[in-house]
């Protein structure tokens, strides 16, 4: 009974820890815009092998950081109501709430950039595919958006217009304030695929 409560007592110290991990790590980035397990360590109130025990390289921490990160921007998109309304209204809404949500992540961004491989960025941004992939099927099942090219890749360019819009911005390349119109226009365009007579594109039969 009492090793059951201690190792109950135990799991929820870990769980802490690992979140004080993750904030030090998110914090420190965005004040400093680079972090070292040593200052991790330190901001979160733990010992250096604390850190190692929960995430033994940095890029491991970095990468538990950005899908929680991820994760908390698709609960974002959820407030927005994505199952609702026209899918093109509901894309618009999901976008400008991501576009906010996002502006805090812009350190981590370009940490991604430098110490993440494409397959750990992949790893991470699950919970992104499957929410714009779910609006992506409703819109294509009602006609609005275009069945002509392969969901997944529409859900990956997507994704990717996302990153370079923010890269755009953090290079000073894009002005903050036409960040979300630009974002929204663009992937807009990419789902309904719109020919000059403005009907979407469908698959040929």
């Amino acid at each position: 009974m009492v090793t059951r409560e201690l190792t109950g007592y135990q799991r929820e110290v870990a769980e802490r820890n690992a979140e004080a991990i993750l904030d030090a790590a998110e914090d420190l980035l965005r004040s400093q815009g680079h972090v070292n397990i040593s200052a991790v360590a330190v901001q979160a109130g733990v010992s250096r092998v604390t850190v190692y025990a929960h995430f033994p390289t940095w890029q491991a921490l970095l990468e538990a950081a950005v899908e929680r990160a991820v994760r908390r921007t698709m609960a974002a998109l959820q407030s927005v109501r994505p199952d609702d309304g026209p899918p093109v209204e509901a894309l618009d809404r999901m976008l400008a709430a991501a576009w906010q949500h996002l502006a805090s992540y812009q350190a981590m961004a370009a940490a991604v950039a430098e110490n993440l491989s494409p397959e750990a960025v992949t790893r991470t941004h699950q919970a992104a595919h499957q929410t714009i992939g779910t609006l992506l099927a409703r819109g294509q099942a009602d006609g609005s958006f275009r069945t002509d090219l392969p969901a997944a890749w529409l859900v990956t360019a997507c994704i990717a217009l996302i990153h370079a819009c923010s890269d755009g911005v953090r290079a000073g390349h894009i002005r903050e304030h036409d960040a979300v119109r630009i974002l929204t226009t663009s992937v807009r365009d990419l789902f309904t695929g719109t020919r000059s007579g403005g009907q979407p594109r469908h698959a040929e039969h």
